[in-house]
């Protein structure tokens, strides 16, 4: 299983405040439908509570330590060991936030899909620091929107 990671991040690291994205590129959320349909995503219950559905076109998996928590049309475990587990056997997943969920997944994570917003706001949530040395860049495409300068960048692990 290939598990990969797919965030938009800003050049602080910045990829979240008060529970929501800093940003709407709409660039960004099509490629983000784009390459995670078909596949299992795992997030964070604060992900998923910003979100506000499971997302269609995708097995959604949260990660809670809330006992007893039911949400309609996702599955919950209490750990990222076990959402890997219940994925195993499929080609790639995707792992989509939030900040501690990352955090624990990028260690384990081969694929990096990446949209770097070419800002720094104010954040309450933060990517981790990406070790450049242990990935090599597949894929880059500068962009831009009325709002925002920003690249598509894919990394895999060397």
């Amino acid at each position: 299983m290939n598990l990969s990671i797919i965030v938009a991040v800003a050049t602080n690291n910045a990829i979240g405040r008060n529970n929501d994205l800093i940003w709407h590129i709409s660039d960004d959320l099509k490629r983000f439908k784009k390459i995670t349909s078909g596949h299992s995503i795992i997030m964070g219950r604060k992900t998923f509570d910003s979100i506000g559905r499971a997302l269609p076109k995708r097995r959604n998996i949260i990660i809670s330590r809330q006992e007893n928590l039911v949400i309609e049309g996702v599955e919950i475990v209490n750990s990222l060991k076990k959402a890997l587990e219940l994925t195993k056997d499929e080609t790639e997943v995707f792992i989509i936030g939030g900040g501690t969920i990352y955090a624990e997944a990028l260690p384990l994570a081969n694929k990096l899909y990446l949209t770097e917003v070419h800002s720094n706001p104010e954040a309450d949530v933060f990517f981790p620091e990406i070790n450049r040395k242990q990935w090599k860049e597949t894929f880059r495409e500068n962009c831009s929107s009325d709002d925002y300068s920003y690249s598509f960048v894919d990394l895999e692990r060397i």
